[in-house]
């Protein structure tokens, strides 16, 4: 018997970030029957350092390359809003695109990057594009999504307020879910591969590496980390 499954959305500021962060998740739970939505805030263009690189044909590959890695996670619905990459802010522009999003695609639970990391252990500073990112996400989620009065225009374009009931945060400061993926670990290699522009055959390793080590907190091979907020009436 088939079950209709809610929409579930994904914003993130890059192509790759998903991948990263939650494609084992993301590919079960399309496996599942979920319709998943990718959002991808940023056009790519600061993905190169090579000299002379054409930024259109940059903005064009990496657009490429998402479409197949969602592909093979079984995510079809893959949209591009177009802003500089390198250099995003958390603009009432960007947080209404998003709002308009929301409510067009209703979904029940929405993923973005958890805007207060900065740093994530001793060897990395998160991207001032990921921590904007998801502050213009969590704020379009809430309150902008479900109140009428923000952003009246939207009213007048046909976008009726929605509710979100479920915020997943990728790769967070305080992790409170591990969701097990060790049967899915390859397909999520698989998925970040295609970003050939980004990414070497190394990430294989690294990937495992990392994603072993959430595992071990809850005794499975491979896990992928999340902190959630659930945001129903109790």
């Amino acid at each position: 018997m088939h079950v209709s499954r809610e929409p579930i959305l994904v914003i993130a500021a890059h192509a790759d970030d998903i991948e990263f962060a939650a494609a084992g998740t993301i590919a079960g739970w399309a496996a599942e029957g979920y319709p998943i939505t990718y959002c991808i805030i940023t056009d790519g263009s600061a993905g190169s350092n090579e000299p002379g690189i054409l930024s259109a044909d940059l903005i064009k590959r990496r657009q490429d390359e998402q479409r197949a890695a969602a592909h093979v996670l079984g995510v079809q619905d893959v949209r591009f809003l177009g802003y500089r990459d390198g250099i995003l802010q958390p603009t009432l522009e960007l947080r209404r695109e998003l709002t308009r999003l929301i409510r067009a695609v209703r979904p029940f639970r929405v993923l973005c990057q958890d805007p207060t990391l900065v740093f994530a252990g001793s060897t990395y500073i998160n991207h001032p594009d990921h921590r904007a990112a998801g502050e213009a996400a969590i704020y379009a989620v809430f309150p902008s999504a479900e109140t009428r009065p923000i952003f009246p225009e939207l009213l007048a374009e046909g976008y009726e307020p929605h509710k979100v009931r479920e915020l997943y945060l990728m790769f967070p400061a305080a992790p409170d879910l591990y969701l097990d993926i060790s049967d899915r670990i390859e397909q999520k290699i698989e998925s970040l591969l295609c970003h050939r522009s980004q990414l070497g055959p190394d990430v294989a390793d690294w990937v495992r590496k990392w994603d072993a080590e959430n595992g071990a907190r809850i005794g499975v091979a491979y896990a992928e980390v999340f902190r959630v907020i659930r945001l129903v009436d109790n």
